[in-house]
């Protein structure tokens, strides 16, 4: 249920509104809008008295809500939500009219490695670093990531660049760490639906990445997202890494279609992997010009500057020269659209 508030109801009736909905055991989630304040209303077994709510000081009406998912849905907040991460460099905001980027390797492999990427990326203007210090990888052999060590490479670049930093949890330990660490919490495809990981990333401080599962339905994409913003926490960026087909000359098939079916039924913001969405490196630009073409908010870029000596998906990571050359053809696109990149 949605508790519609006065465009100038104070924050005290606000207030009352939100210890009442809590006297009735269910859990009140406050969203600020352009114009007014609404309430979402979670928890609810079955159906609620509204004359208890309709009738206080400062509410207009109370709307129910037919979407399994509230939060997440336009019905509980028609504006875009926009999600701003503050970096020594200045803040980079996706949703609305911002278009923000993410790049880095897919993997932090060594120190030596993560500065001289790191360099390119700043010096391209980009604010923000990926790397998976975390990496859950399809085989027990494969590389796995140096653990808390890759977050302290992580801190040094942040220090000697101003980056700011994702990165992904793979478990509610991790996370712990990873909160430490990052500025924005990274959950993965095969975590999508790691329902505990997700409750734990929606009691987190720090602003959420998820990405869609490879087999995953839209709805249970928003569902996802439901989850941990059901526990509090409303910066959730989505994103859209591929899904698993029937096509034999892509990693995965880049699900572009998903990104006006996602502005319709949500408020939250969608960037693009198209790394992981196509896994071949010649596929990277094209498709991340369509994906911004498309209105998603932003992109997740790999890139390496050696990537045939990479530990982890180096087929699929762009060199820094293709790298400012998708800049570039980003903010040209962007600016088309009456966007910015940020």
């Amino acid at each position: 249920m949605l508790v519609v508030m006065q465009a100038h109801a104070s924050d005290e009736q606000v207030r009352a509104v939100c210890d009442r909905i809590e006297s009735l055991g269910l859990k009140p989630h406050p969203i600020p809008g352009s114009t007014r304040t609404a309430i979402g209303v979670t928890g609810n077994k079955g159906a609620i008295d509204l004359g208890v709510l309709e009738s206080m000081p400062g509410v207009v009406e109370c709307i129910p809500v037919s979407k399994p998912y509230k939060l997440v849905s336009r019905d509980v907040k028609e504006e875009d939500t926009i999600v701003r991460i503050p970096t020594p460099l200045g803040e980079v905001a996706f949703g609305g009219q911002s278009v923000g980027m993410v790049a880095g390797p897919c993997a932090v492999e060594s120190l030596d490695q993560s500065l001289a990427i790191a360099e390119r990326i700043a010096a391209a203007g980009v604010k923000l670093f990926r790397g998976g210090a975390y990496k859950p990888r399809t085989s027990p052999y494969s590389f796995q990531g140096l653990g808390e060590p890759g977050l302290q490479v992580l801190a040094k670049v942040r220090e000697r660049f101003g980056l700011g930093i994702i990165t992904e949890a793979v478990d509610n330990e991790s996370l712990d760490l990873v909160e430490q660490y990052a500025d924005v919490i990274q959950i993965g495809a095969r975590n999508m639906q790691n329902f505990s990981l997700l409750k734990r990333a929606g009691r987190a401080k720090k602003p959420v990445l998820l990405k869609r599962g490879m087999s995953a339905t839209l709805d249970e994409f928003l569902m996802a997202a439901e989850y941990i913003m059901a526990e509090g926490n409303y910066n959730v960026i989505l994103c859209e890494r591929g899904v698993r087909t029937f096509s034999d000359f892509t990693r995965n098939t880049l699900d572009l279609s998903v990104i006006p079916a996602v502005k319709k039924r949500s408020h939250l913001p969608i960037v693009v992997d198209p790394s992981h969405g196509t896994g071949r490196r010649h596929k990277v630009l094209p498709l991340s010009r369509a994906g911004i073409a498309a209105g998603a908010d932003g992109l997740l870029v790999e890139v390496h500057h050696q990537p045939d000596r990479a530990l982890s998906d180096g087929m699929q990571s762009i060199l820094p020269d293709e790298f400012d050359q998708l800049v570039a053809e980003v903010r040209q696109i962007a600016a088309v659209l009456h966007r910015v990149l940020n």
